[in-house]
Protein backbone atom coordinates (compact mmCIF):
# COMPACT_ATOMS: atom_id res chain seq x y z
CA UNK A 1 0.00 0.00 0.00
CA UNK A 2 2.81 2.10 0.46
CA UNK A 3 4.22 1.69 -2.59
CA UNK A 4 0.76 2.34 -4.56
CA UNK A 5 0.79 5.94 -2.38
CA UNK A 6 4.25 6.50 -3.67
CA UNK A 7 3.73 6.21 -6.78
CA UNK A 8 1.44 9.36 -7.63
CA UNK A 9 4.22 11.58 -5.82
CA UNK A 10 7.01 9.99 -8.13
CA UNK A 11 5.34 10.42 -11.33
CA UNK A 12 4.44 14.55 -10.07
CA UNK A 13 7.92 14.70 -9.20
CA UNK A 14 8.83 13.32 -12.97
CA UNK A 15 6.79 15.61 -14.38
CA UNK A 16 7.98 18.93 -12.13
CA UNK A 17 11.74 17.55 -13.23
CA UNK A 18 10.78 17.32 -16.84
CA UNK A 19 9.21 21.17 -17.11
CA UNK A 20 12.55 22.31 -15.15
CA UNK A 21 14.80 20.28 -17.93
CA UNK A 22 12.70 21.93 -20.64
CA UNK A 23 12.58 25.21 -19.15
CA UNK A 24 13.79 26.95 -22.52
CA UNK A 25 11.19 24.88 -24.65
CA UNK A 26 8.36 26.12 -21.97
CA UNK A 27 9.65 29.19 -22.95
CA UNK A 28 9.43 29.44 -26.38
CA UNK A 29 5.25 28.63 -26.61
CA UNK A 30 4.16 31.17 -23.95
CA UNK A 31 3.93 34.03 -26.78
CA UNK A 32 1.91 31.39 -28.61
CA UNK A 33 -0.40 31.44 -25.23
CA UNK A 34 -0.16 34.73 -25.29
CA UNK A 35 -1.56 35.40 -28.25
CA UNK A 36 -4.50 33.13 -27.88
CA UNK A 37 -5.29 34.58 -24.69
CA UNK A 38 -5.34 38.29 -26.18
CA UNK A 39 -6.70 37.57 -29.36
CA UNK A 40 -9.06 34.93 -29.07
CA UNK A 41 -9.85 34.31 -25.98
CA UNK A 42 -10.47 38.17 -24.45
CA UNK A 43 -12.48 39.16 -27.05
CA UNK A 44 -15.15 36.49 -26.23
CA UNK A 45 -16.14 39.13 -23.65
CA UNK A 46 -17.63 41.08 -26.09
CA UNK A 47 -20.28 38.71 -27.10
CA UNK A 48 -21.69 40.41 -24.21
CA UNK A 49 -23.70 43.13 -27.03
CA UNK A 50 -25.56 40.32 -28.36
CA UNK A 51 -27.71 41.04 -25.24
CA UNK A 52 -27.07 44.41 -25.17
CA UNK A 53 -28.62 47.56 -27.45
CA UNK A 54 -24.59 48.23 -27.97
CA UNK A 55 -23.86 52.20 -28.66
CA UNK A 56 -20.63 52.98 -29.42
CA UNK A 57 -20.91 56.18 -27.28
CA UNK A 58 -22.10 54.19 -24.24
CA UNK A 59 -19.81 51.11 -24.06
CA UNK A 60 -20.05 47.59 -22.76
CA UNK A 61 -21.33 49.21 -19.41
CA UNK A 62 -23.32 51.93 -20.46
CA UNK A 63 -25.52 50.35 -23.20
CA UNK A 64 -28.93 49.04 -22.52
CA UNK A 65 -29.73 45.33 -21.55
CA UNK A 66 -32.71 44.04 -23.94
CA UNK A 67 -31.80 40.26 -23.08
CA UNK A 68 -32.86 37.62 -26.01
CA UNK A 69 -34.26 40.26 -27.93
CA UNK A 70 -31.66 40.14 -31.01
CA UNK A 71 -32.08 36.50 -30.78
CA UNK A 72 -35.87 36.89 -31.54
CA UNK A 73 -35.63 39.11 -33.90
CA UNK A 74 -33.40 37.00 -36.29
CA UNK A 75 -35.51 34.19 -36.09
CA UNK A 76 -38.21 35.96 -37.15
CA UNK A 77 -35.71 37.74 -40.21
CA UNK A 78 -36.82 35.67 -43.47
CA UNK A 79 -33.43 36.82 -44.87
CA UNK A 80 -31.98 35.00 -42.15
CA UNK A 81 -33.93 31.95 -43.09
CA UNK A 82 -33.08 32.45 -46.73
CA UNK A 83 -28.83 32.83 -46.02
CA UNK A 84 -29.49 29.89 -43.09
CA UNK A 85 -30.68 27.69 -45.90
CA UNK A 86 -28.04 28.69 -48.57
CA UNK A 87 -25.21 28.13 -45.96
CA UNK A 88 -25.91 24.55 -44.94
CA UNK A 89 -26.49 23.68 -48.05
CA UNK A 90 -23.30 24.79 -49.66
CA UNK A 91 -21.28 23.33 -46.42
CA UNK A 92 -23.40 20.56 -47.16
CA UNK A 93 -22.06 19.88 -50.10
CA UNK A 94 -18.96 20.65 -49.26
CA UNK A 95 -18.88 18.07 -46.49
CA UNK A 96 -20.35 15.38 -48.90
CA UNK A 97 -18.17 16.01 -52.03
CA UNK A 98 -15.16 18.06 -51.77
CA UNK A 99 -14.52 16.50 -48.56
CA UNK A 100 -14.00 12.95 -49.24
CA UNK A 101 -11.87 14.20 -52.40
CA UNK A 102 -8.13 14.66 -51.16
CA UNK A 103 -8.67 10.93 -49.93
CA UNK A 104 -9.30 9.90 -53.19
CA UNK A 105 -6.90 11.61 -54.61
CA UNK A 106 -4.25 10.54 -52.61
CA UNK A 107 -5.38 7.02 -52.94
CA UNK A 108 -4.93 7.65 -56.61
CA UNK A 109 -1.48 9.58 -56.67
CA UNK A 110 -0.43 6.34 -54.32
CA UNK A 111 -0.88 4.31 -56.93
CA UNK A 112 0.72 5.65 -59.52
CA UNK A 113 4.12 3.54 -60.39
CA UNK A 114 6.13 5.93 -62.13
CA UNK A 115 7.85 8.46 -59.25
CA UNK A 116 8.47 11.25 -61.50
CA UNK A 117 5.09 11.75 -62.65
CA UNK A 118 3.67 11.35 -59.45
CA UNK A 119 5.73 13.79 -58.10
CA UNK A 120 5.09 16.18 -61.12
CA UNK A 121 1.40 15.47 -60.23
CA UNK A 122 1.50 16.05 -56.11
CA UNK A 123 3.09 19.77 -57.52
CA UNK A 124 0.86 20.77 -60.21
CA UNK A 125 -2.03 19.71 -58.28
CA UNK A 126 -0.81 22.17 -55.05
CA UNK A 127 -0.50 25.08 -56.84
CA UNK A 128 -3.98 26.59 -56.48
CA UNK A 129 -4.11 26.14 -53.07
CA UNK A 130 -1.71 29.24 -53.23
CA UNK A 131 -3.46 32.13 -55.58
CA UNK A 132 -5.54 34.03 -53.96
CA UNK A 133 -9.11 32.95 -54.04
CA UNK A 134 -10.00 36.75 -55.73
CA UNK A 135 -7.80 35.83 -58.62
CA UNK A 136 -9.52 32.45 -58.55
CA UNK A 137 -12.89 33.46 -59.01
CA UNK A 138 -11.70 36.14 -61.11
CA UNK A 139 -10.28 33.33 -63.68
CA UNK A 140 -13.37 31.17 -63.33
CA UNK A 141 -15.95 34.15 -64.16
CA UNK A 142 -13.87 34.39 -67.23
CA UNK A 143 -13.59 30.98 -68.39
CA UNK A 144 -17.77 30.54 -67.70
CA UNK A 145 -19.00 34.10 -69.23
CA UNK A 146 -20.94 34.28 -72.48
CA UNK A 147 -18.23 35.06 -74.30
CA UNK A 148 -15.68 32.60 -72.63
CA UNK A 149 -13.49 30.10 -73.47
CA UNK A 150 -16.41 27.24 -72.24
CA UNK A 151 -19.33 28.77 -74.02
CA UNK A 152 -16.98 29.24 -77.05
CA UNK A 153 -15.56 26.07 -77.12
CA UNK A 154 -19.13 24.25 -76.66
CA UNK A 155 -20.35 25.98 -79.71
CA UNK A 156 -17.62 25.09 -81.46
CA UNK A 157 -18.43 21.48 -80.93
CA UNK A 158 -22.04 21.95 -81.72
CA UNK A 159 -23.21 20.43 -77.39
CA UNK A 160 -25.02 24.43 -77.37
CA UNK A 161 -26.65 26.87 -79.58
CA UNK A 162 -26.68 29.42 -77.29
CA UNK A 163 -24.68 30.27 -74.65
CA UNK A 164 -24.87 29.80 -71.00
CA UNK A 165 -25.71 32.03 -68.51
CA UNK A 166 -23.36 30.47 -65.52
CA UNK A 167 -23.34 33.47 -63.09
CA UNK A 168 -26.88 34.48 -63.56
CA UNK A 169 -28.74 31.16 -63.19
CA UNK A 170 -29.07 31.01 -59.35
CA UNK A 171 -29.11 26.93 -59.79
CA UNK A 172 -25.68 26.66 -60.97
CA UNK A 173 -23.87 28.61 -58.09
CA UNK A 174 -24.26 25.51 -55.81
CA UNK A 175 -22.48 23.70 -58.34
CA UNK A 176 -19.97 25.67 -59.52
CA UNK A 177 -19.15 26.87 -56.35
CA UNK A 178 -18.65 23.04 -55.05
CA UNK A 179 -16.11 22.56 -58.23
CA UNK A 180 -14.27 25.45 -58.02
CA UNK A 181 -13.49 24.25 -54.14
CA UNK A 182 -12.42 20.82 -55.56
CA UNK A 183 -10.24 22.53 -58.07
CA UNK A 184 -8.75 24.59 -55.64
CA UNK A 185 -8.17 22.68 -52.31
CA UNK A 186 -8.13 18.97 -53.32
CA UNK A 187 -4.27 18.68 -54.08
CA UNK A 188 -3.12 20.82 -51.31
CA UNK A 189 -5.58 18.28 -49.26
CA UNK A 190 -4.24 15.07 -49.82
CA UNK A 191 -0.89 15.79 -48.61
CA UNK A 192 -1.92 14.97 -45.22
CA UNK A 193 -3.15 11.42 -46.29
CA UNK A 194 -0.33 11.01 -48.81
CA UNK A 195 1.23 11.68 -45.16
CA UNK A 196 -0.52 8.94 -43.36
CA UNK A 197 0.19 6.40 -46.54
CA UNK A 198 3.64 6.56 -46.18
CA UNK A 199 3.52 5.94 -42.59
CA UNK A 200 1.89 2.15 -42.83
CA UNK A 201 4.05 -0.74 -42.86
CA UNK A 202 5.24 -2.22 -46.25
CA UNK A 203 5.60 -5.23 -44.94
CA UNK A 204 1.66 -5.63 -44.59
CA UNK A 205 1.76 -4.68 -48.68
CA UNK A 206 4.27 -7.40 -48.74
CA UNK A 207 2.25 -10.31 -47.24
CA UNK A 208 -0.92 -9.07 -48.93
CA UNK A 209 0.70 -9.45 -52.02
CA UNK A 210 2.30 -12.89 -51.46
CA UNK A 211 -1.40 -13.87 -50.69
CA UNK A 212 -2.27 -12.73 -54.22
CA UNK A 213 -4.63 -9.64 -53.22
CA UNK A 214 -4.71 -7.43 -55.66
CA UNK A 215 -4.45 -3.37 -55.85
CA UNK A 216 -8.52 -2.91 -54.98
CA UNK A 217 -8.10 -5.15 -52.40
CA UNK A 218 -5.03 -3.81 -50.72
CA UNK A 219 -6.55 -0.58 -51.00
CA UNK A 220 -9.84 -1.77 -49.44
CA UNK A 221 -8.15 -3.86 -46.62
CA UNK A 222 -4.98 -2.37 -45.59
CA UNK A 223 -4.83 1.45 -46.63
CA UNK A 224 -8.41 2.77 -46.03
CA UNK A 225 -8.40 0.78 -42.71
CA UNK A 226 -5.09 2.64 -41.53
CA UNK A 227 -6.60 5.98 -43.00
CA UNK A 228 -10.08 5.66 -40.97
CA UNK A 229 -8.72 7.51 -37.83
CA UNK A 230 -7.20 10.41 -39.56
CA UNK A 231 -10.60 10.40 -41.63
CA UNK A 232 -13.04 10.46 -38.56
CA UNK A 233 -10.78 13.13 -37.03
CA UNK A 234 -10.97 15.83 -40.01
CA UNK A 235 -14.26 14.89 -40.37
CA UNK A 236 -15.29 16.28 -36.64
CA UNK A 237 -13.74 19.51 -37.13
CA UNK A 238 -15.03 19.75 -40.78
CA UNK A 239 -18.52 19.08 -39.24
CA UNK A 240 -18.21 22.32 -37.43
CA UNK A 241 -18.26 24.23 -40.34
CA UNK A 242 -21.98 23.57 -41.13
CA UNK A 243 -23.17 26.81 -40.28
CA UNK A 244 -20.37 29.07 -41.24
CA UNK A 245 -21.04 28.87 -45.49
CA UNK A 246 -17.81 30.24 -47.71
CA UNK A 247 -17.71 34.32 -47.59
CA UNK A 248 -15.58 34.41 -50.26
CA UNK A 249 -17.68 32.07 -52.61
CA UNK A 250 -20.95 34.27 -51.82
CA UNK A 251 -18.84 37.69 -52.13
CA UNK A 252 -16.84 36.98 -55.07
CA UNK A 253 -19.19 34.42 -57.04
CA UNK A 254 -22.31 35.96 -56.10
CA UNK A 255 -24.31 38.65 -57.52
CA UNK A 256 -27.77 39.86 -57.68
CA UNK A 257 -29.24 37.38 -59.76
CA UNK A 258 -27.66 34.39 -58.11
CA UNK A 259 -28.75 35.89 -54.54
CA UNK A 260 -31.37 33.09 -53.66
CA UNK A 261 -28.28 30.32 -53.56
CA UNK A 262 -25.18 32.57 -52.87
CA UNK A 263 -25.81 34.69 -50.38
CA UNK A 264 -24.85 33.02 -46.99
CA UNK A 265 -25.15 33.60 -43.01
CA UNK A 266 -21.61 35.23 -43.26
CA UNK A 267 -22.36 37.71 -45.12
CA UNK A 268 -25.81 38.67 -43.79
CA UNK A 269 -23.62 39.06 -40.61
CA UNK A 270 -20.95 41.54 -42.27
CA UNK A 271 -24.14 42.83 -43.60
CA UNK A 272 -25.77 44.10 -40.99
CA UNK A 273 -22.77 44.44 -38.52
CA UNK A 274 -20.62 46.86 -40.95
CA UNK A 275 -23.26 48.11 -43.68
CA UNK A 276 -25.64 48.58 -41.31
CA UNK A 277 -24.04 49.00 -37.99
CA UNK A 278 -26.47 46.71 -36.13
CA UNK A 279 -23.26 45.38 -34.27
CA UNK A 280 -25.65 43.70 -31.11
CA UNK A 281 -27.43 41.77 -33.73
CA UNK A 282 -24.69 40.80 -35.84
CA UNK A 283 -22.54 39.63 -32.47
CA UNK A 284 -26.52 37.99 -32.12
CA UNK A 285 -25.93 36.14 -35.69
CA UNK A 286 -22.47 35.17 -34.80
CA UNK A 287 -22.61 33.78 -31.65
CA UNK A 288 -25.77 31.70 -33.11
CA UNK A 289 -23.74 30.31 -35.52
CA UNK A 290 -21.08 29.44 -32.83
CA UNK A 291 -23.41 27.99 -30.77
CA UNK A 292 -24.43 25.58 -33.51
CA UNK A 293 -21.34 24.71 -34.72
CA UNK A 294 -20.33 23.50 -30.89
CA UNK A 295 -23.03 21.53 -30.78
CA UNK A 296 -21.97 20.22 -34.25
CA UNK A 297 -18.45 19.43 -33.44
CA UNK A 298 -19.74 17.23 -29.79
CA UNK A 299 -22.43 15.47 -32.11
CA UNK A 300 -19.60 14.41 -34.80
CA UNK A 301 -17.48 13.55 -32.49
CA UNK A 302 -20.10 11.05 -30.15
CA UNK A 303 -21.41 9.76 -33.99
CA UNK A 304 -17.84 9.20 -35.05
CA UNK A 305 -17.07 7.19 -32.03
CA UNK A 306 -20.14 5.31 -31.82
CA UNK A 307 -19.48 3.86 -35.85
CA UNK A 308 -15.90 3.93 -36.08
CA UNK A 309 -14.63 4.02 -32.62
CA UNK A 310 -12.55 6.60 -32.95
CA UNK A 311 -13.11 10.20 -31.55
CA UNK A 312 -11.39 13.10 -31.06
CA UNK A 313 -11.85 14.06 -27.54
Amino acid sequence: MKEAMATPNKQGGGTWKKLKSQWTLQLMILPCIAFLIVFAYIPLAGNIIAFQNFKITSGFTGSEFVGLSHFAEMLRDPTFHQAMKNTVLLSLLYLLVVFPMPLLFALLINEIPFRRFRKLVQTTSYLPHFIAFAMVASMWIILLDPKGLVNETMQLLHLIRHPIEFWTEPGLFRPLSTLISIWKETGWGAIIFLAAIAGIQPDLYEAAMIDGAGRIKRILHITLPNLIPLFAMLFILKAGTLFTGNLDHSILLGNSFNKDTSYVIEYYSLQMGLELTRYSYATAVSSFQALMSLLLVLFANWFSGRVSGNRLF
